[in-house]
């Protein structure tokens, strides 16, 4: 009778075994497996991804310098306003026309808006428009004087200018000088613009 009850405990312990060791090691390894694989997945994106970086990065290197100078001033990775209003004065000054009114946006704030005064300018600051694309885009507005024939000189060179700028609209009115008791018209007219440019976003 005994030796019936033998081979029932070495089951027993054997299941005992199984459950309590043998099953959790197998799980273990299963998912160390499935680790390594994974690993072993991320590598070899990671290697895809140095061997396209390299490539890029080669030809990037073989751009010419000149070239990537007039790229970066076409489609800027920053806003860089302070450089498109200088660049705009500069286009404006042999025409004698002077910007005033200069308003634009700032990415820095959201709910409140800062002002400065600074050589007559008035500068707003609000929030930049992010809509999710890969570029961003920055408005300027801004007023100044001048005769018709010095506006669309003015506004050809702003076409022609290599940083990519979108005129939005711009209003005209015109000045008058006030000669003896009676408001005579002037050639010079003053023109309120809104300017629109864009940035590569990082």
């Amino acid at each position: 009778m005994f030796r019936y009850f033998i081979p029932i405990i070495l089951i027993g312990a054997s299941v005992a075994g199984f459950v309590t060791f043998t099953n959790p090691t197998l799980k273990s390894i299963s998912t160390l497996k499935n680790e390594i694989s994974s690993y072993n997945e991320a590598l070899t994106n990671a290697k895809a991804l140095e061997g396209e970086r390299d490539k890029l990065t080669k030809k990037y290197n073989s751009v010419d310098t000149a070239n990537l100078s007039r790229l970066q001033k076409l489609l800027p990775d920053s806003v860089d306003n302070i450089r498109l209003i200088l660049e705009i004065e500069k286009l404006a000054s042999p025409y004698g026309m002077v910007l005033k009114d200069v308003k634009y946006e700032s990415a820095s704030k959201k709910d409140e808006a800062k002002s400065t005064t600074n050589q007559g300018l008035q500068v707003s600051e609000g929030l930049m428009k992010d809509d999710g694309k890969q570029y961003g885009t920055w408005e300027l507005e801004f007023s100044t004087k001048g005769t018709y024939q010095n506006f669309v000189n003015f506004v050809k060179d702003i076409e022609s200018n290599l940083r990519i700028v979108d005129i939005s609209s711009v209003k005209f009115s015109s000045d008058s000088d006030l000669t003896l008791g009676k408001t005579q018209p002037t050639d010079s007219y003053k023109y309120e613009f809104k300017i629109k440019t864009y940035w590569l976003k990082n």
